[in-house]
């Protein structure tokens, strides 16, 4: 009879919860919730520490993308935002709904292509994304309130969070597919990645279906 295996690592997870609900800093709440799964898995203090240090070395690359940010930064300084806002504002037919919808095809097309540095929160969501909602959102509706641009902007940041975490599921070389498949695989499931992309699919044009049209009836 086999046993079921020990919940304990899972204890990061509630960590991580109870963090960010608290809104404690972030990195102090990854870092106590990495020591926590560590610890319940059974691992010391000193290898939970050689395991983080071991993870930041193998995926050093992830911070390649910082890169761009002075770069960003230097075209929001010379205008990139306002052109943005200014071009919605000309388009009539470019509303805040629109806008979001194709956003959210093209990240989750891309995303399942593997391209998921192409956009994001730092290189389009601020600059481009959250600028152009608002403008469409406030020619609409010129007596908006900042309640209602902090939403349209909150909608922009959650439709790149939709498209990018449902899209990259269907790329089969991405992190999330072979930790699913070692997660599985340490519980007797054995599944190949490619069965796992194309499982990925309905769940992904689900998610473009709900947040559509979640996007289609907001009303900022």
């Amino acid at each position: 009879m086999s046993t079921l295996p020990s919940l304990w690592p899972l204890i990061g997870i509630g960590i991580v919860v109870i963090g960010f609900a608290l809104r404690a800093n972030p990195l102090a709440v990854v870092v106590a919730a990495a020591f926590g799964s560590g610890l319940g898995a059974g691992l010391s203090v000193p290898e939970v520490v050689a395991a983080l240090g071991k993870a930041f070395h193998q995926n050093r690359y992830v911070s390649v993308p910082w890169i761009t940010l002075p770069v960003i930064g230097l075209m929001e300084r010379a205008g990139l935002q306002e052109q943005a806002a200014a071009l919605i504002s000309r388009t009539r037919a470019a509303t805040t709904s629109r806008i979001l919808l194709i956003y959210l095809g093209f990240r989750q097309i891309t995303a399942a292509l593997g391209l998921t540095q192409i956009a994001g929160h730092a290189q389009t969501v601020r600059p481009l994304l959250a600028p152009m909602t608002e403008a469409a959102a406030t020619r609409d509706n010129p007596t908006i309130s900042e309640d209602g641009r902090n939403k349209v902007k909150a909608m922009a940041a959650a439709t790149d969070n939709v498209g990018i975490f449902f899209g990259e599921d269907i790329f089969l070389a991405i992190a999330s597919i072979l930790l699913i498949k070692g997660f599985l695989e340490s519980a007797g499931i054995i599944v190949q990645p490619l069965q796992l992309s194309v499982w990925a699919i309905p769940t992904a044009l689900a998610a473009f279906a709900v947040h559509g049209g979640r996007l289609l009836r907001m009303k900022p």
